[in-house]
């Protein structure tokens, strides 16, 4: 096994390798700075590109793609607040906050370090969780996940800020769009008003981009500022960048306990990495000592959604490797690529291809490594863009959001969702409900619904009673008495 990790990483710094991984990260910071595109539209436009290719080249050039991706979405989320893929919508809460304080070189700063050692603690625990994912994938069936689904709904009441009612009001409102089209297990079309459209349901991107980036636009031009006025900022930059990177080091543990909890959801199919960034983002404030902080332009609120996103890949590769099933959408994608090349994923994959994947495993840890190293260079001239005039800055993002709900699906309907809950986002802002726990509810109110019903099909009424169900539960129920049993113990020692 040692062996095979060094010549894992050997074949992947062979000079045309490496060439094809580095653009691979050049490609994917594009698709992930550009709003709505992301790992998913970068995979399926090039994936027909790998034909012909060794398999260590062409799945270390769509891996790099993919790691790279949500490292140039946090740039757009931080300066623009403009998630530019689904994962940076929890990293916004706090960055786009910390970019209006004059605070954005720190803020990138933190997300860089976070984003390169996510993916570095990533990487090495999937190498230390070969030998026993399997008993812990197996672990997991619908009653597991459902209530899984469920630990990230009550994470709604964590991410609330302000109005406790209108969070919950919010929360309530994502889980019923997410009702839209035909329901998974049982075909029963809903809400759908007759149009084909709406029965595949509400689309993520074209969602999350009229709830976010489209209502940003609006406030941009008409508020008729730059983002932010702090003097000297941009001449500060290069000591706040380190300040960020020193800010990682500072919430160490937090760091790792984020990183943990994002390449375990990482390996558990199903589980996107947007419940494992809100669940971390929820994580961090219940445990932090000043949660009043948080959406207002604390570092922790960048520090643990980054840490979640780049250390899952690691996870959701290594189930994708070891079962042949996709831990993620993008390793759906990046499965078809095995095939291609000619490699069939599975329990043998670990012993007959064991250098390939620990190849992949380097190529998830250098290709996170790369893409910050590249922005972190790049950050000072990044910067500028909080303070360039909004009436040149609002058109060009909105020329790159508007391409970014086409691209994903091609159809110009997409745009048009886009610009309708751009009604939604711009009313949620501007009358204070919270947009990041409807988004919240929205992403898991479908996933919950559809395991509840094969868990009560499947196993009746009993399914709550299996061994990790019920660890689960106990996980939740600590989750809703966290922060009020904090709150007065923090009372009791004053």
């Amino acid at each position: 096994m040692i062996e095979a990790l060094f010549q894992g990483l050997l074949d992947l710094l062979r000079f045309d390798v490496f060439i094809f991984m580095m653009l691979g990260v050049m490609i994917g910071l594009v698709f992930g700075i550009i709003p709505g595109l992301g790992g998913l539209t970068g995979l399926s436009i090039l994936l027909s590109l790998v034909w012909g290719m060794q398999p260590v080249q062409a799945l270390s050039f769509l891996l790099a793609l993919s790691c790279a991706t949500s490292q140039g979405g946090s740039i757009t989320a931080i300066l623009l607040n403009v998630p530019g893929t689904g994962p940076n919508a929890a990293t916004l809460l706090d960055g786009y906050p910390m970019a209006q304080q004059g605070q954005a070189g720190r803020a990138l700063g933190a997300v860089l370090a976070a984003g390169a050692f996510g993916g570095l603690f990533g990487g090495v625990l999937m190498i230390a969780l070969i030998p026993v994912v399997r008993p812990l994938v197996l672990g997991f069936a619908s009653p597991e996940l459902f209530f899984l689904a469920l630990l990230g709904i009550s994470l709604i009441t964590a991410i609330a800020k302000g109005s406790m009612a209108k969070g919950l009001i919010s929360g309530a409102l994502g889980i019923v769009l997410a009702l839209f089209g035909y329901q998974m297990t049982t075909g029963i079309p809903r809400f759908t008003f007759g149009t084909l459209y709406l029965e595949d349901g509400i689309k993520l991107i074209p969602f999350t981009l009229g709830l976010f980036a489209f209502p940003e636009i609006i406030d941009l031009a008409v508020r008729r500022r730059a983002i932010t006025r702090a003097e000297g900022a941009i001449a500060e930059v290069g000591s706040d960048l380190f300040e960020g990177v020193k800010d990682v080091f500072r919430h160490f543990w937090l760091f790792v306990r984020c990183s943990t909890i994002g390449t375990v959801l990482g390996i558990i199919p199903g589980v996107g990495a947007e419940v494992a960034t809100f669940v971390c983002y929820g994580h961090a404030k219940q445990t932090s000592r000043h949660p009043e902080r948080f959406g207002l332009g604390t570092v922790e609120g960048v520090i643990a959604p980054e840490s979640a996103a780049n250390a899952k890949e690691g996870g959701a590769l290594l189930t994708t490797l070891a079962f042949g099933l996709p831990g993620s959408a993008v390793m759906a994608l990046l499965l078809g690529a095995f095939l291609v090349v000619g490699i069939t994923p599975g329990p043998k994959m670990l012993e007959e291809n064991l250098a390939l994947s620990f190849s992949l495993a380097w190529t998830n840890i250098l290709a996170n490594v790369l893409s910050s190293a590249i922005l972190y260079i790049s950050a000072k001239q990044l910067v500028k863009i909080t303070f360039v005039n909004p009436r040149i800055l609002a058109p060009f993002i909105l020329v790159f959001a508007t391409i970014g709900a086409y691209s994903v699906g091609q159809n110009i309907l997409d745009v048009f969702a886009a610009f309708l809950f751009t009604l939604l986002g711009y009313g949620a802002k501007s009358f204070g409900y919270n947009r990041a726990a409807l988004i919240l509810g929205f992403i898991l109110g479908d996933l919950a619904e559809t395991y509840f019903l094969i868990s009560l099909n499947a196993y009746g009424m009993g399914f709550p009673l299996r061994p990790v169900s019920l660890i689960l539960i106990g996980i939740i129920l600590l989750g809703m008495c966290f922060e009020p049993l904090m709150k007065l113990w923090r009372k009791a020692k004053v």
